[in-house]
């Protein structure tokens, strides 16, 4: 039997007790739930399963393609987005004045320097693919 075949059984079943546990949720009615919770505790154990299967699959593919792939090519990919990140890292300010509170309490110093690292990080990449499609789109321009 195929990976697709099982595919589709895995997500049958899933989808099924998925939708035998909504019932069951939806019989015991909005009020029963909201004070007590039960009968939420299958649809998240159904969700935390699909999700285990898929981040499974994304990495044993990834990894798959990383090296059936070029190699080298992959990591220098992965270096220049260190790089990035090593960069913003280092132009990040780790001011916590003004930032509002989080439940009553402040945000560390070093959250809030990661959080500008993020925000950082961002700002460069997106630079860098504006630019390449300027450079693209200017590059067919003049070979035409």
């Amino acid at each position: 039997m195929g990976l697709h075949k099982i595919l589709k059984i895995v997500a049958l079943i899933l989808g099924v007790a998925g939708l035998i546990f909504w019932a069951m949720l939806v019989a015991k009615g909005d009020d029963a739930v909201k004070a007590t919770g039960e009968g939420v505790d299958p649809l998240l154990y159904i969700g935390y399963i699909t999700l285990a299967i898929v981040l499974l699959f994304v990495i044993v593919f990834v990894l798959k393609g990383i090296f059936a792939g070029d190699l080298k090519k992959t990591l220098l990919s992965v270096g220049a987005f260190l790089v990035v990140v090593i960069i913003a890292y280092v132009m990040a300010s780790d001011s916590v004045e003004g930032l509002p509170l989080i439940d009553g309490k402040a945000i560390s110093a070093s959250g809030s320097k990661w959080v500008s690292t993020g925000l950082n990080t961002f700002y460069i990449l997106a630079i860098a693919a504006i630019g390449a499609m300027v450079f693209s789109g200017v590059k067919k321009l003049t070979n035409k």
